[in-house]
């Protein structure tokens, strides 16, 4: 049982980091403004680092001898974060990043814990690196919004 709700976490997890991932690539094309440059690069950093996760947890998957989603409509339909239109101004577009960090940053915990309870020390060690990157994201986006509210 333990390890049947792990693969159900991992592959929420994984899906719910591809849309995160899809939602952030989106954004650092689309934004737009005043601080573009810094805007763009840091959603940069934040696409490239969950683009390598989704390898990563495809992996992580595939060693408790599971398969990860094998479509899109499969990612979107167990994915805790919903399809939706990427678009707006820089501030929005920010903001459902951060949106987006908040949901992994619990699903990484989660994750965490139940490899912990299967003993899955290397999924239990990823997934708490994880929501260290992830807060410093968040850490970073919040800030970047910060300064845009003050101007």
């Amino acid at each position: 049982m333990e390890l049947q709700h792990l693969h159900t976490c991992l592959e929420n997890t994984f899906a719910a980091n591809f849309v995160a991932y899809y939602r952030a690539h989106i954004a650092h094309i689309n934004i737009e403004g005043r601080h573009f440059l810094q805007d763009h690069k840091l959603l940069q950093k934040i696409y490239e680092s969950l683009q390598e996760n989704i390898d990563t947890l495809g992996e992580k998957i595939r060693t408790i001898k599971a398969f990860a989603p094998n479509s899109l409509t499969t990612v979107l339909g167990v994915s805790p974060l919903a399809d939706m239109e990427v678009s707006g101004d820089a501030v929005e577009l920010l903001e459902s990043v951060d949106e987006s960090i908040e949901v992994l940053i619990d699903l990484y915990k989660e994750l965490a814990q139940l490899a912990k309870f299967a003993t899955y020390i290397d999924i239990e060690n990823f997934a708490q690196d994880q929501v260290g990157v992830l807060a410093k994201f968040r850490w970073m986006l919040e800030a970047t919004l910060e300064e845009t509210e003050e101007e």
